[in-house]
């Protein structure tokens, strides 16, 4: 009788701790993304572009490895250099890249928009490296005039080794912040083409020696994912990790986020901090514009392990 009696009491407890359990994994699932369990992100930044004030971040001065994000600068100094429309001849370096690739082959001949276009879109490292070297010469040219042109825009932190965001080996120290890629941003999308090359699910390059065309994807699943995106670019290496910067347009209010090596569903995650930041009243907004960022006290948001900026 002792033993039965014992295993219920054991049967009672064990129920009672399921019962505990659930009710806090409910409570927790209930509850606004505040409350959510929490995401590991390295850093971010989440900014109106209406009120011109970050709403969000975590870090956004780390110096951390930005992946293929580094090819939004790449694309500002190809569409600043007013060569848009020059044929490239692929050089055989340019084809020994490590994917992600279009697939050229050396002399193929490439328009230089059509590059632009291959180094946003899918991300093609072959298009990056042959942008590069017929603007520079050189690929080690190119990363002078990256760092020239970054500090000139006001990137104050970042540091570049090569046009397409390696990371190691002999380009080591391809560096930046949130902050930094957040002023580059911003600058990007007030230049011609980029904003339409941006926003782009696919593109067809044409080769003008054969006549071959390259069909290349995006890699932003949050395009298809979430329907206020517009763009941007997406960026991933083994030592970086998940990258992004996505715009997000919706009901006359316009949102940029940079994501830095972030752990999990980096589309799942933007598109939650998007309506976080959507679901901020614009009176809101409005009163830490004229406030200012001294004069609104500072949220945790534990959901993404950062700030907010806004009460």
């Amino acid at each position: 009788m002792m033993h039965n009696g014992s295993g219920r009491v054991k049967r009672m407890f064990s129920m009672t701790a399921v019962s505990v359990i659930l009710l806090f994994s409910l409570f927790f699932r209930a509850g606004t993304a505040d409350a959510a369990v929490p995401v590991l992100i390295d850093s971010y930044i989440i900014k109106d572009l209406g009120y011109s004030r970050v709403f969000m971040s975590k870090d956004s001065d780390r110096l951390i490895r930005p992946a293929s994000l580094t090819k939004i600068l790449t694309c500002v100094l190809a569409i600043e250099s007013g060569k848009l429309d020059q044929i490239v001849v692929i050089p055989r370096e340019a084809t020994l890249v490590e994917p992600s690739k279009a697939g050229f082959r050396t002399g193929d001949r490439i328009r230089l928009i059509d590059l632009v276009k291959a180094s946003m879109v899918s991300s093609s490292n072959d298009a990056a490296f042959a942008i590069a070297m017929h603007l520079s010469g050189s690929v080690k040219g190119f990363a002078a005039a990256m760092n020239y042109r970054a500090r000139a825009i006001g990137m104050k932190h970042s540091s570049f080794t090569n046009p397409a965001g390696f990371d190691t080996g002999e380009y080591s120290g391809n560096l930046s912040t949130a902050e930094d890629l957040l002023v580059l941003t911003e600058y990007a999308i007030r230049l011609p083409h980029f904003n339409d090359m941006a926003m782009l699910g696919s593109v067809i390059v044409p080769e003008y020696r054969t006549g071959k065309m390259f069909l290349l994807r995006t890699h932003n699943k949050l395009l298809a994912r979430y329907p206020y995106a517009v763009g941007i670019k997406t960026g991933f290496t083994r030592r970086a990790g998940k990258c992004l910067i996505a715009r997000a347009q919706k009901n006359g209010r316009d949102m940029l986020l940079v994501m830095l090596n972030a752990r999990g569903d980096r589309w799942g995650i933007a598109e939650e901090m998007f309506e976080k930041a959507f679901s901020t009243s614009e009176s809101a907004f409005r009163r830490f514009a004229e406030a200012g960022e001294g004069g609104l006290r500072r949220l945790d948001h534990s959901a993404w392990g950062g700030k907010s900026k806004l009460q």
